[in-house]
């Protein structure tokens, strides 16, 4: 496989190196740090240009910062051979693929993967090992394309998850980009309340709860803004139950606070128990006509019904007017995936 890495940094320079090692991928990189990243043997060739980098390119990854993400894709979508995937690393969704403008090459991406470093000097190619790594194609996606991208996911050693992509970057802002906001906060109003006195000794649930505090300033503005309407909508929600809240307390509801703090805990159980299913896994088989987006409704339709596809394959046929998906599911999914299947109109084999 020719790959091409846009951004060799701790996450492209991360996945340049497992792609070498699990698919035998040859890697062109390009970018600032790609001659530092040809000397640490990260990748098999720095390149001048993006013009240069693409040549030839099978897949590439756009890893640049969130603020140039949605540029840079589209400079990437312009000269990338007419049958290249590309896909990026970004944590909003809307923004770049806006900027894709429906290109069928494209498939968004967010892994759920990073360290507290940055720079390629700090990759390693087992950052993206059981990580969850979000995928957004729209119905313009191509299937080839999608099952390119989602098998060479699955390769680095991450585990696929195809979701909406306005449904991401609701997720993202509620899930990631809010507790950043309100570690802030809580830091401010620490220091605060504490004036010049010495900090005292603080517990976990101080520390944890600020623990993100901070975090790269330059990276994390430009991911506020680049989610700004999805993170403000959960302000907006965030303040509600805060002046909520504060009214119990004010009015000294213990009854309201007690049942706050119960359904709290619960749903924090709830959370914390999600995840990706696990076990036996059974292949659902069904043919498609070949028409653009089909293959991207699938999984979204599977999506909406909570099933994750662990792993898929596309098998065109001899006069290219239809194919099989073969897609492979948790074995306790089956029966839900074949209804979805067939609500689509899309009957198992």
């Amino acid at each position: 496989m020719k790959l091409t890495v846009v951004g060799v940094g701790l996450i492209g320079g991360s996945f340049a190196l497992a792609a070498r090692s699990r698919v035998g991928a040859h890697v062109r990189g390009v970018g600032p740090e790609a001659g530092q990243a040809l000397e640490l043997n990260v990748i098999d060739e720095a390149c001048p240009s993006l013009e240069a980098a693409l040549l030839g390119a099978e897949v590439v990854v756009v890893a640049v910062p969130a603020d140039r993400i949605a540029e840079v894709t589209a400079r990437v979508l312009a000269s990338a051979p007419p049958d290249c995937a590309v896909t990026d690393v970004g944590s909003t969704k809307r923004q770049v693929v806006d900027a894709a403008g429906g290109d069928e090459r494209f498939v968004g991406g967010h892994p759920l993967a990073g360290a507290e470093t940055s720079g390629v000097i700090h990759a390693r190619g087992d950052l993206f090992e059981e990580a969850v790594w979000y995928l957004t194609p729209t119905k313009s996606t191509s299937g080839v394309m999608l099952e390119r991208v989602h098998n060479l996911v699955s390769a680095v050693g991450a585990k696929p998850t195809i979701v909406e992509v306005d449904e991401h970057d609701r997720m993202m802002a509620a899930v990631s980009q809010l507790p950043h906001v309100l570690a802030n906060v809580l830091i401010m109003q620490a220091d605060t309340a504490l004036g010049d006195r010495r900090i005292p000794a603080t517990g976990p649930s101080f520390r944890d709860a600020t623990r993100v505090a901070g975090a790269n300033p330059e990276m994390w503005t430009a991911i506020y803004l680049a989610n700004q309407q999805a993170l403000v909508d959960e302000l907006d929600g965030a303040i509600e139950r805060l002046t909520a809240a504060r009214a119990a307390i004010s009015n000294g509801d213990a009854a309201w606070l007690s049942e706050w703090q119960t359904i709290a805990s619960e749903r924090r159980e709830a959370l914390s128990e999600a995840g990706l299913s696990g076990g036996t896994l059974t292949e659902l088989r069904v043919t498609v006509p070949n028409r653009p987006g089909v293959v991207a409704e699938i999984a979204l339709g599977l999506r909406d019904a909570d099933i994750n596809i662990v792993d898929m394959a596309l098998s065109p046929s001899p006069d290219g007017r239809e194919g099989v998906v073969a897609l492979w599911v948790a074995d306790g999914s089956a029966e839900a995936a074949a209804a979805c299947l067939a609500g689509l109109g899309l009957p198992v084999l």
